[in-house]
């Protein structure tokens, strides 16, 4: 049983659920809690360690007795050191370090598919929920631009319920200079803004395309718009001038995998 937070695996712990530099430095990230520790077994995340406590084993034998079939290494916690490392107020006592999926992170954009990209999307809330979304109306991937928050953050993660070990989500370096390679090569490229648009509901999404959201407050970029071959927006009949970014995601995402 590991007891002291000197140990090594306790530090990385720690740094993992705190820093997204170490996250990105170590090319692994921490999941959290039964649920999720057990989708990544069941989706068959790479676990490099998986720690627990003894009450925690004892509660969830058969979850248990999977994780430590399929992690490479395990150790046992004391529960005190368990709570030091945990982000949550009542600690399950699951938690898994896993690598990042460098082959899932990296794909090829192809004419047809649908994807969803997130311009400088911050809220790791949001991150989360549309990262659910997305997997769960069949999104092909997600592109995410250079300053969207870190989707293997602890919110991120446990918000997306899972999709981050299964969908595809890869950061572009040059969002609108990428964007605008796409809508040259024939991929269409939708840009959801309340201002000039089509509404949603009256575009044909039958050869795919890539849905834009922007940040939760000044929405997409003006070079990223105009570097888009479609403006798509939600139509409303109240006096709200916007959605959320995660309840506009939905919206524009159900239109378009639909």
């Amino acid at each position: 049983m590991i007891t002291s937070r000197d140990n090594e695996t306790v530090k990385l712990a720690v740094k993992l659920m705190t820093s997204a530099k170490d996250r990105k430095k170590n090319r692994c990230f921490a999941a959290e809690g039964v649920r999720l520790c057990r989708d990544a077994a069941e989706s068959g995340a790479k676990i490099k360690q998986f720690l627990y406590t003894a009450a925690a084993a004892e509660k969830y034998r058969k979850d248990f007795e999977k994780l430590i079939s399929v992690s490479v290494s395990s150790a046992e916690l004391s529960g005190g050191i368990f709570d030091r490392i945990s982000d949550t107020s009542t600690p399950q006592g699951f938690l898994c370090i896993i690598s990042m999926d460098e082959e899932k992170d990296r794909f090829d954009v192809v004419k047809g598919r649908k994807y969803a990209a997130l311009e400088n999307v911050q809220d790791p809330s949001n991150m989360g929920t549309i990262l659910r979304t997305a997997e769960a109306f069949g999104a092909d991937g997600v592109l995410l631009s250079s300053g969207c928050c870190d989707v293997y953050s602890p919110k991120v993660v446990r918000g997306s319920m899972g999709a981050v070990f299964r969908l595809p989500v890869m950061t572009v370096s040059d969002f609108s200079d990428a964007i605008g390679k796409y809508t040259d090569s024939g991929i269409n490229t939708y840009a959801s803004t309340p201002r000039e648009a089509v509404g949603i509901e009256d575009v044909s999404f039958a050869d795919g395309g890539i849905m834009l959201i922007g940040n939760e407050g000044n929405g997409l970029d003006e070079e990223t718009i105009s570097r888009c071959s479609q403006r798509v927006m939600i139509r409303m009949k109240g006096r709200a001038e916007s959605l959320n970014a995660s309840a506009a995601a939905a919206v524009l995402l159900y239109e378009m995998m639909k």
